[in-house]
């Protein structure tokens, strides 16, 4: 059990007689208000601002037995303290300056870490590795703010101070190093996240056979009746230590049956939340360069136009061709395989894991939230407005403010500023005692 604040000393005493010094364990019994002893076991103390939180710490290391810790906390309460919020501890951790925003957000991360490699990033979050390089891109955009404001300061001087080549320069170094970042937190974001992929296509396509195969067990029901799936069926994966979510979806076609119908209707709904979609095709319609059939043409055209797809001409068993990678485009690679046979996996497996970046390694690799992404997107968007309008020398004052806007953007991240509503979504989302 862990104490936290300017009376932890006095209640910690109370419970356990007289403290250690701080930083060195001691055994004591644990005692209620009457006296009864509750437990035996281990007192350790840290004094602020030397603690987790900067305040003074005391922790109570007991047998953990639900029904003994259940006493030592009433007993505590009893004495004057009262129980932490989700999150307090971190929460005050982030106010007293111990960490930051992201490095508290890391801590839950570390917590719910789904594989090894989500844990060793978040401990790289928590470690500051994230933190610091946002620091670094708000550094750098101070200096260009200093630079910008101050040349219209003196915009009355004969001199075009913003023209100069190497403050473009500067600016497009800014964005490049932002990109990086932007991309190596995607990255961190699936490791933390996932992905979410919609199988979809005609019915009888093979899609439940690749939930499957994918999956390792028999998570869906595969039959040769048209419309078998007609509700969504997730199934959870880890592909390279990242998380990814299959979604198994009805087969895309018009039907009077109302439950076909509704599970269509759910299964677009599905590719439109999706990140990928996996579109099965039969291989014995498909052309030997492998030109989907036109029905399978028609249902892939009705796609949402942003959503990147790979494309498998299935049952390749049947068709007598050979699998394999096919084509490869910026928002489609088409491959062949056979779901009921297995041949051609390896081969989807490597397009997933070029797609979830798992193949740029995990050394390194920090763990990141949606919401840090979103604020490195505000970010970017804001000096890139800045920067059309350096250039144009036009409103040259707006993009003084533009890039006071990006640096606020940045400054969500790691927290400085943050407003109370952010900080109360972020550690209502945390455990008891963390």
């Amino acid at each position: 059990m862990r104490l936290s604040g300017p009376q932890a000393f006095v209640i910690a005493e109370k419970l356990a007689g007289p403290l250690p010094a701080p930083r060195q364990s001691a055994l004591r019994h644990f005692r209620d208000a009457g006296g009864e002893a509750i437990d035996q076991g281990l007192v350790l103390c840290f004094a602020a601002p030397h603690s987790f939180t900067g305040e003074h710490v005391v922790e109570l290391q007991g047998h953990g037995a639900p029904v003994v810790l259940a006493a030592l906390v009433a007993a505590a309460i009893a004495q004057g303290a009262r129980a932490a919020r989700p999150g307090e501890f971190s929460e005050r951790a982030y106010l007293n300056g111990r960490i930051d925003l992201a490095q508290a957000e890391a801590i839950a991360d570390l917590i719910d870490a789904a594989s090894t490699q989500a844990a060793r990033a978040a401990q790289r979050s928590l470690d500051g590795v994230f933190s610091a390089r946002v620091a670094a891109l708000t550094e750098a955009l101070i200096q260009l703010r200093v630079y910008v404001e101050g040349a219209l300061d003196f915009s009355d001087e004969d001199i075009n101070w913003l023209g100069e080549a190497a403050l473009h320069q500067r600016i497009a170094q800014w964005l490049a190093d932002l990109d990086t970042l932007l991309g190596e937190a995607a990255q961190g974001r699936r490791l933390r996240e996932g992905l979410v992929i919609a199988l979809t296509g005609r019915p009888n396509a093979g899609k439940s056979t690749l939930l499957n195969r994918l999956a390792g067990t028999e998570a869906a029901i595969v039959s040769p009746t048209p419309g078998t799936t007609r509700d969504l069926l997730r199934e959870n994966i880890l592909l390279d230590g990242i998380p990814l979510t299959l979604v198994d979806t009805a087969g895309l076609r018009d039907t009077d049956d109302a439950v076909e119908r509704e599970g269509v209707r759910r299964a677009r709904e599905a590719l439109g939340k999706a990140e990928l979609a996996l579109f099965l095709a039969d291989d014995r319609e498909a052309s030997d360069e492998g030109a989907p059939g036109a029905a399978d043409q028609a249902l892939l055209d009705t796609l949402p136009a942003a959503l990147p797809v790979l494309l498998l001409l299935n049952k390749c068993d049947l068709s007598a061709r050979p699998a394999g990678v096919l084509a490869s485009e910026p928002q489609r690679v088409t491959l062949r395989l056979s779901a009921a046979s297995g041949e051609g996996m390896p081969a989807l497996q490597q397009q997933l894991r070029l797609h979830c970046g798992s193949n740029a390694g995990h050394e390194g690799l920090f763990i990141a939230r949606t919401r840090h992404l979103t604020a490195l997107q505000a970010a970017g968007s804001a000096v890139r407005q800045a920067q059309q309008r350096l250039q144009a020398a036009e409103r040259v004052e707006l993009a003084a403010e533009e890039l006071r806007l990006a640096q606020r953007a940045l400054d969500d991240i790691t927290g400085p500023f943050a407003a109370d509503d952010l900080l109360g979504r972020v550690f209502s989302q945390f455990c008891i005692g963390k």
